[in-house]
C-alpha cells in the first residue's frame, strides 16, 4: 500500500506540473530551438510505428549518447540489422544520436514520466526491450513497461552515495522499479554495491564504455594544428558548469604575464553567450571559436581566453591543449567525464569533487595521468606549471595508457543486451 501511494503522489505530482514543463522546455527553445519540435512526443503522441521489435535506448544527454555510441557499435557488430529507437531528454543528447540512426532506426523524445504518457508511447513503438543509460530510473516508464511484458536494462550504470542517499529518502517509490531492472550492468564493483542497496537485483560488473569511445581522428588532428599555430602553452577549462568560470577567471588574472592561452569550454550551449560577457568584464580579450572555420585567425592568436561554444569538438579541444582542468568538480558537481581526457592525450587538474566519477578518478592519479588539488586557485597554478614543463609528454603517454587499459565494456553489455533479445524471442 505504501508503494502504491508513494507512485499515486508522484503521479499525482507530474500531473498537475505538467503544463510548467511543457512552458519550460518551449522556454528553452528559445536559444536550442530543437526543444521546440515535436514537443507531443513529450506527451507520448505522434506518429505509430508499424512494425515495432526496436530495441530501444534511452540516453538523456549528450554524455550518456556519446556512451551509448560504443555499445550500439558493439550491437551492430553483434547482430548486424538489428533496428534502433533511441529517445532523449534534451537538445544536445538528440542531436548527438542522430548521428548513429541507420535506415530503419528511429528517434524521439523520452515521454514525460505520466502513466499516460508512458502507456501511450509503448503502444506507439512497441519495443522488443529497453535499455536505460547510467542513471535513468523513471517509476511510472519502468511500472508501465514491465506491466506491457517490456524487459528493461540499465547499461553503464553509475550510482554515487549522495544519489544513494537520496533515493534512500524516497525508497518506497524507487525501490520497486529498481527491482524490475534485469539486468543492471553496473560500470564498477562499488556502483554495483550500492545498486544493490537501492534495492536492483540481477547486478552485473562490464566497465564504463565511456573507455570504448573512440576520439574523432580529424578533430584529434585539428587539435594539434592549432596547437602548432599557438607559440605558447594552452591550458583548457573542460566541461565548467555555473559558479566555476569565475572564481577560474579570478584566479587566472591572478597569474603572471605572459599568461598561457585560457581555453574555456561551459557545459551547457545556452550559457555560452553569459560566459562570454563574463569574460570580458573580467578586461581578458576573448575570441569564440564559432567566428572562425577550420583554423583560428591571427587575431584569435593574440587572444587571452578562447570561448569553445561549439558542440561536438571536445577531441578537438583536448588535442589542441596541454592540460585540462577538470569542469564540475571544482564546485560540489561530481565532476564530468576524465575518460575522454585521456583518450585525447590530455593530462587532467581535478578539484576534489569527483564523487560522479569517483573509480575512474582514482584509476587516473594512480595511472599518473591526472592529479588532485584542493581548490581552483591551486589548480590554475598546477595546471599552468604543468603545460610549460617537459615532462608533460610523459603525462600525455600515461593518459593514452590508462585509456587504452580499461576497454572492452562496449562488447560485454551487447552480449548481455542480446541475451535479453534471445531470451524473449524464444
Amino acid at each position: 500500500m505504501k508503494r502504491w501511494l508513494a507512485r499515486f503522489a508522484y503521479s499525482t505530482l507530474l500531473r498537475v506540473v505538467t503544463p510548467a514543463y511543457l512552458l519550460r522546455l518551449w522556454w528553452r527553445g528559445r536559444r536550442e530551438p530543437l526543444y521546440r519540435q515535436a514537443m507531443a512526443e513529450r506527451l507520448g503522441f505522434g506518429p505509430r510505428d508499424a512494425t515495432g521489435g526496436a530495441l530501444w535506448m534511452h540516453a538523456v544527454s549528450l554524455g550518456e549518447t556519446r556512451a551509448a555510441a560504443a555499445l550500439i557499435d558493439a550491437l551492430r557488430q553483434q547482430r548486424p540489422g538489428l533496428r534502433l529507437l533511441l529517445t532523449h531528454g534534451t537538445a544536445t543528447g538528440r542531436e548527438a544520436g542522430a548521428v548513429l540512426l541507420q535506415p530503419g532506426d528511429a528517434q524521439c523524445w523520452l515521454p514525460w514520466d505520466t502513466p499516460g504518457a508512458v502507456r501511450r508511447f509503448l503502444r506507439r513503438h512497441r519495443p522488443c526491450a529497453g535499455v536505460l543509460m547510467e542513471t535513468e530510473i523513471w517509476p511510472n516508464l519502468l511500472h508501465e513497461a514491465h506491466a506491457a511484458g517490456v524487459p528493461m536494462l540499465l547499461a553503464n550504470a553509475r550510482l554515487s552515495e549522495k544519489s544513494l542517499a537520496k533515493g534512500r529518502r524516497i525508497a518506497a517509490l524507487i525501490r520497486p522499479v529498481a527491482g524490475m531492472l534485469r539486468p543492471v550492468l553496473a560500470q564498477t564493483e562499488a556502483d554495483a554495491r550500492r545498486l544493490r542497496a537501492a534495492g536492483a537485483v540481477d547486478v552485473r560488473v562490464c566497465g564504463n564504455l565511456k573507455f570504448d569511445v573512440d576520439p574523432n581522428p580529424k578533430l584529434l588532428a585539428r587539435g594539434l594544428q592549432w596547437r602548432q599555430q599557438l607559440a605558447r602553452a594552452v591550458v583548457l577549462a573542460a566541461v565548467t558548469r555555473d559558479g566555476e568560470e569565475m572564481p577560474l577567471l579570478q584566479a587566472w588574472s591572478a597569474l603572471d604575464a605572459p599568461r598561457p592561452l585560457l581555453l574555456l569550454v561551459p557545459r551547457h550551449p545556452q550559457r555560452f553567450d553569459a560566459v562570454a560577457a563574463m569574460v570580458e568584464d573580467v578586461g581578458f580579450t576573448l575570441r569564440r571559436r564559432s567566428s572562425w572555420g577550420a583554423l583560428p585567425p591571427h587575431d584569435a592568436l593574440q587572444a587571452d581566453v578562447w570561448l569553445g561554444d561549439s558542440l561536438g569538438e571536445m577531441p578537438l579541444y583536448y588535442a589542441a591543449a596541454d592540460v585540462a582542468l577538470l569542469g564540475g568538480s571544482f564546485a560540489r558537481l561530481g565532476g564530468q567525464n576524465l575518460i575522454e581526457a585521456a583518450a585525447c592525450g590530455c593530462p587532467l587538474v581535478m578539484g576534489p569533487h569527483t564523487y560522479n566519477f569517483s573509480e575512474a578518478a582514482e584509476l587516473s592519479l594512480a595511472a599518473g595521468a591526472a592529479l588532485r588539488v584542493v581548490d581552483i586557485d591551486e589548480g590554475v597554478a598546477r595546471a599552468v606549471a604543468l603545460a610549460r614543463n617537459p615532462a608533460r609528454n610523459e603525462w600525455a603517454q600515461r593518459a593514452f595508457a590508462f585509456a587504452g587499459a580499461h576497454r572492452g565494456a562496449g562488447q560485454r553489455m551487447a552480449t548481455e543486451v542480446l541475451a535479453v533479445l534471445d531470451v524473449r524471442a524464444q
